[in-house]
């Protein structure tokens, strides 16, 4: 347990020290401050500088990491150990993008053949050679899927929209029927190919959206023969996959040993190898790789996830900030918040240890964010005045894809101005001197000037990277996760299992039982939803 470890009674006194003390007086007193508070690795570059940490401070959390083991750790992650203890499986998505692999031969060759049939599906698709039931050319992919199965996938195709090549790809998750036929309102039943993913087969409601794929086709001319053509599935449960009418050659596995959340390395990124094709998929593998090579070679100072994971720590449990923001400027990241919150909170959002016990302290900050600059016309205004205490990443590309270049430098201006506005806000003297300077009397200034008051020493974090490539999108992602894996390490929690979204499954499934001609009233049920079933059958009726 975290409280455990000498280094946690350490951390609370470094804790009580550093709430009394300024960022900005932090740097006045260590002039290297700023150049030894960056890491860099796999094309990216992590400036910590601007948190509220101090050196003595980075070495009692150092001191933690060492003493929960997260090397150790580390190594039986990558070794193929049941870190996943509670169904007994490893964790092993960092073999999905692998280029070799002398510790797990027999898995890294099924990886290996399962890349080699995904290479075949996106050159086909993207050479024109694949055909419909009338003959006419694929132009358009559906991936079909929730939870991992479509937000890893659906993150990357929207990052890496500049590589796409001939064929669009589209992501349906809700089983709100809006979802679907908003998306195939735009599409020619002839010319669409569906992507199947649901690592069961059985998940409500992704097989509620491919049974409403499969009647389109077929109500626009499909058979059951030609159904075929238009059909891919990534699944560990084959034999359903069959059964829905897939057939198996289209038919794509997983394996038990990867989660969903950690899954779009696999079969899962199918849409995203067809969208920008298979060289630049390899590309963005590849930049998942160099940084889970950093992440198990590097120095614990200069090992970039655990020292984002150690802030995620310090904040949480020493600072109570219960919350953790993340804002990418770059507008193909606008999915990556949605992303790194199923990362994080479905994760790590646990109340007992990986044996059991209740956790005496939180973990999983809530994660939340959007694309900048968007945030600053919004809830900026409560990262600069509010009194909640809210840790920052900003995430910035260098350069833009777009020819666009004075509109991209006033987007790099605005990132780099929030951090250093979060840092170093602005107090009362200043503000009055900034109203004297708009030429307001001195009776408006004294009613406006607490207004204008930042009480700044807001801890942030910039990631930035010359450019937003399938390669450094990949080391983000990675990044994320190695930095959520040394969190539940530290925790002392299981991040690769997630128990708690199974309940509302099982009552959903009672639920729609009781709206499809059961028993509103059962004894199981409780008043308030006895009565909104009611109020729900009372809109059925014909009018």
């Amino acid at each position: 347990m975290l409280t455990d470890f000498s280094a946690f009674d350490e951390l609370k006194r470094a804790a009580r020290r550093l709430k009394q003390q300024d960022i900005s007086a932090l740097f006045a007193s260590d002039a290297q401050r700023a150049g030894d508070f960056v890491i860099e690795a796999a094309g990216l570059r992590l400036d910590y500088s601007k948190q509220l940490l101090d050196r003595d401070a980075r070495a009692s959390l150092l001191r933690l990491a060492q003493q929960a083991g997260i090397k150790e750790r580390t190594q039986a992650l990558y070794a193929g150990e049941h870190l996943n203890n509670t169904e007994d499986r490893p964790a092993l998505h960092t073999l999905l993008r692998a280029s070799e692999s002398s510790s797990q031969p027999q898995r890294f060759a099924q990886v290996s053949e399962v890349r080699s049939r995904m290479q075949v599906w996106s050159e086909r698709l993207n050479n024109g050679a694949h055909q419909g039931f009338s003959g006419r050319t694929i132009t358009d992919v559906v991936n079909i899927g929730i939870g991992g199965s479509d937000l890893g996938p659906r993150m990357v195709s929207t990052a890496l929209k500049p590589f796409w090549g001939r064929v669009a790809c589209h992501y349906v998750a809700n089983v709100d029927p809006q979802d679907l036929l908003s998306t195939l309102r735009h599409l020619n039943p002839e010319t669409t190919l569906f992507i199947i993913c649901s690592k069961s087969f059985a998940t409500q409601e992704t097989l509620s959206n491919a049974l409403a794929a499969r009647e389109w086709l077929l109500d626009a001319g499909a058979t059951s023969a030609t159904l075929q053509e238009h059909f891919v599935a990534v699944t560990t449960n084959i034999t359903a996959a069959v059964e829905f009418g897939i057939a198996a050659h289209n038919c794509l596995p997983l394996w038990d040993w990867v989660g969903g959340r950690y899954s779009v390395w696999s079969a899962v990124g199918l849409s995203c190898a067809i969208a920008v094709g298979w060289d630049q998929f390899c590309e963005f593998l590849h930049g998942a790789e160099n940084m889970d090579s950093h992440f198990a070679t590097a120095e614990p100072e200069q090992n970039m996830p655990l020292l984002m994971s150690l802030l995620e720590l310090w904040y949480c449990n020493f600072f109570a900030a219960g919350n953790h923001v993340v804002l990418p400027y770059d507008h193909s990241l606008t999915e990556l918040p949605a992303f790194l919150q199923q990362l994080t909170m479905e994760s790590n959002g646990k109340r007992v240890s990986a044996n059991g016990t209740d956790l005496s302290y939180s973990s999983a900050p809530i994660l939340w964010g959007s694309a900048g600059t968007m945030g600053q016309h919004s809830f900026h205004q409560l990262l600069h005045q509010g009194n909640r205490l809210c840790p920052v990443d900003f995430i910035l590309p260098l350069t833009t894809h777009t020819e666009l270049k004075q509109q991209h430098q006033q987007l790099v201006a605005n990132c780099l101005a929030q951090s250093r506005a979060m840092m170093i806000g602005r107090n009362l003297a200043q503000a009055k001197e900034f109203l004297r300077d708009q030429s307001m009397a001195p009776q408006q200034i004294d009613r406006l000037a607490a207004h204008l008051v930042l009480p700044g020493n807001r801890p942030n974090s910039v990631i930035s990277m010359k450019s937003l490539t399938p390669s450094t999108l990949g080391a983000v992602m990675a990044l994320y996760e190695h930095r959520t894996f040394c969190s539940g390490q530290l925790w002392g929690i299981n991040p690769f299992d997630q128990w708690g979204v199974e309940l509302g499954k099982e009552i959903g499934v009672e639920i729609l039982g009781q709206l499809t001609g059961g028993d509103a009233n059962a004894d199981n049920t409780d008043p308030s939803t006895v009565a909104l079933l009611k109020q729900w059958r009372t809109y059925q009726e014909p009018n």
